[in-house]
């Protein structure tokens, strides 16, 4: 698949000029057979953000962090990681919507900062995870469906979704308070819904397309109340959420797709 998706990515015009992925593992290594392909005409670099990582829940344990920098390029080739990241998910968990504006301020921040690039980037590729992805849909065009488990947008593995920039979206480089390694658990708010998505608003031009699949679609995913049995989803705290412990086994037996939340 990532080699069928790395010749997708060579087709895409205005060709890919800057590519950023989450830090974990399996995303990089989806890269792989599409920046070993961009190696031989030029310089690659993939910028490795920790805002566009994994998704895990609520769930009361410490939450997987992906391996550092230095270990991923024992690895990897062309990796890139700023000092200070735009944002690091919490290892206590997050909500729904604390996922949805997480992404959202990534976004905003990245946005930004490639507005400012003296070269002028038009094209930016992300590998992500599902739940990443859909947010990310959300959080462009500004849509927050009263349902966060609508298939609004499409995850599959190494499926292609492309956003176009609407003809106003000059709002990337209005400033909002920047993210604080001190106080972690706040993210910081980019008003993204409503219409008005992050950097003035995107376009959905493809969504979760794998026509360029040999298998086609494959291990479809998306949010299905991964927080119904916590009476206090907010409150990491096991007396409060212990009475409905029964629910879980119940949630987690008669769930159709175990793929999916």
């Amino acid at each position: 698949q990532a080699t069928q998706l790395g010749s997708h990515l060579a087709s895409v015009s205005p060709k890919v000029d800057v590519i950023y992925s989450s830090p974990f593992y399996r995303c990089i290594q989806t890269l792989v057979p599409f920046t070993d392909s961009l190696a031989g005409s030029g310089k690659v670099t993939v910028h490795i953000e920790p805002g566009l990582g994994e998704f895990y829940g609520l769930a009361r344990f410490d939450h997987p962090s992906p391996a550092s920098i230095g270990v991923l390029n024992e690895h990897f080739k062309h990796l890139h990681a700023e000092k200070d990241p735009i944002i690091v998910p919490s290892s206590k968990g997050e909500s729904i919507p604390g996922l949805h504006d997480r992404v959202a301020y990534c976004l905003h921040e990245l946005i930004a900062r490639l507005d400012r690039d003296p070269e002028g980037p038009k094209t930016l590729l992300i590998c992500t995870h599902a739940a990443g992805m859909i947010c990310m849909g959300r959080a462009l065009t500004g849509r927050m469906p009263e349902d966060e488990g609508e298939e609004d947008f499409k995850c599959f593995t190494c499926a292609f979704s492309k956003f176009t920039r609407k003809e106003s979206g000059g709002e990337a480089s209005k400033e909002v308070e920047r993210w604080s390694a001190d106080d972690a658990e706040r993210v910081p708010s980019v008003d993204w819904q409503g219409g008005r998505g992050v950097g003035g608003g995107w376009m959905c031009e493809v969504n979760g397309d794998c026509s360029f699949l040999e298998n086609g679609e494959e291990r479809g995913w998306h949010f299905s109340g991964d927080e119904s049995f916590l009476k206090d989803p907010n409150a990491f705290n096991d007396t409060i959420n212990a009475a409905n412990s029964d629910a879980v086994a119940v949630g987690n037996s008669t769930t159709e797709d175990r793929s999916r939340l």
